[in-house]
């Protein structure tokens, strides 16, 4: 298997990152629901939400390499080809995925930034988006919150469809993605 897509199945690199952005997002997802097993103020709740902010900010750097492996080749043929209906939900899918994955970690950047706090990542303290404005930096967070939650419908239902296609439709979406053996 190449690296670059081809008009059968997905290249190493995009299938690559598809895996390795569904781990990142789910620890992503999955720091900010444990945070509620630690009492405020503790440091292992500071460490958590920590981690939540290095992980999507990791998904944010990610999804830009994974857009320009996207236009490097081709998007592998669905066989048999679906109704025109689902190509355009499926496009319509993968662009508010792509949008959810650019505008929830710039979200964050910017909360931290009104807040007035350092902007972790992975060592590094990111500059700031924005001076302190504590009032939008809790405006942001409400829609942070509010798109998160959006989050978890939009990866549910692209997981549920390709579950659907590869047993309902019977064709070859979710095998396109799959890494090849031997």
């Amino acid at each position: 298997m190449t690296w670059k897509n081809t008009n059968a199945h997905y290249g190493r690199l995009s299938i690559a990152l598809h895996w390795l952005m569904v781990v990142l997002l789910a620890a992503t997802y999955a720091c900010i629901e444990l945070r509620g097993q630690f009492a405020k103020g503790t440091e292992a709740r500071a460490l958590i939400v920590q981690f939540h902010f290095m992980l999507g900010l990791s998904v944010f750097t990610l999804v830009w390499l994974r857009l320009l492996a996207r236009t490097l080749g081709v998007t592998p043929q669905i066989v048999p080809a679906p109704p025109v209906w689902q190509t355009l939900l499926a496009t319509l899918m993968h662009w508010a995925l792509y949008a959810l994955m650019i505008g929830m970690p710039l979200l964050g950047w910017l909360i931290l930034s009104g807040q007035g706090r350092t902007v972790p990542f992975w060592g590094l303290a990111l500059p700031p988006l924005m001076g302190e404005n504590r009032d939008l930096a809790g405006q942001i967070q409400d829609w942070h919150m509010s798109f998160g939650e959006w989050g978890y419908w939009l990866i549910g239902l692209h997981a549920l469809a390709g579950i659907g296609h590869h047993y309902v439709r019977r064709d070859n979406t979710l095998v396109r993605m799959l890494p090849r053996r031997g």
